[in-house]
């Protein structure tokens, strides 16, 4: 049984809304892990969990994770996610998106939402004929169009930043890239790495994904699976798939020096982290280098400028360098630098809130 409560203070979450419309279909879980930025902003996740014990405790890590994402960011903004339990590919329908956009609307601004696994602009367009509380909206709806433009563009810095640190220099030229999952933003990173003139190698369960980065990039290597792409010879581990991906037998296995890329919540189980730094591997922590999408659809609550944006989202290259030096100075893995200076700002601009405004 999933402890919605948490373990410690740091694992409660602020509000659990669990939401089902017998009709449509739906059977959607919001979770707020906090608002002490801001109202909280995460994605809307369409995936086949296996039951609902399994969606909630996929959506309690990815509030978490939104949180400790907004505040790097920059933004003044709270964590938050949602599921939708079911095939998007065969339970997404306009009366069930407008059903979830229903309940997102019924908690009056506190949860904001957006695009993730399984949805996309065009899903945000119907949510939003029920729903203010939207972003993430295809360009012709005035929104910001696809996350996944920019949060390829941010991994791309983090990267450049974890070279800097390892090779000397922020350049991927000549270096051996191995990306996981060439879906939405993994392919877009392909194209960034490639433009750079980094060597990529990639794998995904979806032989249609890799055809169209084949179809661009004839020069990209082939591998059967994550566990064949990090037993080869990379000098950069991405995974850009699902997360947990990042465990005690695969990071034994592990040949890169640096692990960077876009998925959520890589590593398995509290302790990796320490592992690969006993490892030697340094790695970009995932909720740091993946937020590009995150700035660019939070961009869109005050009138979406992408130029705007994309600057922002180059910033993450000093954010990233900034946590390694934290890290370094501190002797502790960068995972949990980026932690301590995540929770330092929701701590500190959070308290300012008490701050007694008037009515």
């Amino acid at each position: 049984m999933t402890d919605v409560f948490g373990t410690s203070h740091k694992d409660v979450h602020e509000q659990v809304v669990f939401c089902a419309d017998e009709q449509s279909g739906l059977r959607a879980i919001i979770a707020i892990y906090n608002t002490a930025l801001g109202p909280a902003l995460g994605g809307t996740r369409f995936y086949p969990y296996a039951g609902e014990q399994e969606a909630l405790a996929d959506v309690l890590n990815l509030a978490k994770g939104m949180a400790y994402k907004n505040a790097l960011a920059g933004l003044d903004l709270g964590g938050g996610k949602a599921v939708i339990i079911g095939d998007p590919s065969r339970d997404k329908s306009e009366a069930l998106l407008r059903a979830y956009g229903r309940f997102v609307q019924s908690l009056g601004g506190r949860y904001i939402t957006a695009c993730d696994v399984g949805t996309y602009s065009e899903d945000m367009d119907i949510v939003a004929r029920e729903c203010r509380y939207v972003t993430g909206r295809t360009v012709a709806n005035g929104g910001a169009g696809d996350s996944s433009i920019l949060t390829a563009f941010g991994v791309f810095q983090g990267m450049r930043a974890s070279a800097e640190r390892v090779f000397g220099t922020p350049s991927l030229h000549g270096k051996r890239v191995g990306v996981e999952g060439v879906g939405k933003v993994g392919h877009r990173l392909v194209d960034l790495l490639r433009e750079d003139g980094a060597e990529v190698v990639i794998c995904d369960v979806s032989p249609k994904a890799i055809e169209r980065v084949r179809q661009r990039h004839p020069e990209v290597d082939v591998v059967e699976d994550a566990a064949a792409l990090m037993t080869s010879d990379i000098d950069v581990f991405a995974p850009c798939a699902l997360g947990g991906v990042l465990d005690d037998d695969s990071v034994a296995k592990l040949r890169a020096k640096i692990v960077c890329g876009a998925a959520n919540n890589q590593l398995a189980h509290p302790g990796v982290e320490k592992q690969l730094a006993e490892r030697g591997i340094l790695y970009a922590p995932d909720y740091v280098v993946n937020s590009g999408g995150v700035i660019q659809v939070a961009d869109e609550i005050g009138g979406f400028d992408m130029e705007r944006a994309r600057s922002k989202a180059a910033q993450i290259y000093d954010t990233t360098l900034k946590i390694f030096s934290i890290a370094a100075d501190e002797g502790v893995p960068p995972a949990v630098a980026a932690d301590r200076l995540a929770e330092r700002r929701m701590s500190e601009v959070g308290r300012i809130r008490s701050i007694w405004l008037g009515r």
